[in-house]
């Protein structure tokens, strides 16, 4: 299940930077979006995998068995980060096609003068 996870990490980072490096603006949000999912699906997977263990100290004495909630955390803080990147670039690009007309990166070079 860790291999499967590792190859679905590296497809999301691999594709969120390519589309990053493109010209297109629209691009870069979908690049945006895409390392934001790799980096949660990171955290998840570095927090190690535990099905059906509760979140509760009191219930087991073992502390094995018990699933750690710091990485429950880690995620929820990174996607509402993540969330809040993405809307921030969405108003940009909405701001940049008012102004410029086009989603290019290549067509707002006249407008550094």
């Amino acid at each position: 299940m860790d291999g499967i996870l590792a190859i679905a990490i590296g497809a999301l980072f691999a594709s969120g930077t390519y589309l990053i490096l493109r010209r297109s603006i629209t691009k870069l949000l979908l690049g945006l979006m895409l390392l934001a999912h790799g980096a949660n699906l990171l955290l998840f997977t570095l927090s190690g995998l535990r099905r059906g263990a509760p979140p509760l100290i009191e219930l087991h004495d073992d502390p094995v068995v018990v699933a750690d909630p710091l990485p429950q955390a880690l995620i929820l803080t990174a996607i509402v980060i993540g969330f809040s990147l993405n809307a921030f670039t969405l108003v940009l690009a909405y701001r940049v096609d008012q102004v410029v007309g086009s989603d290019d990166l290549k067509e707002m070079e006249s407008t550094d003068r």
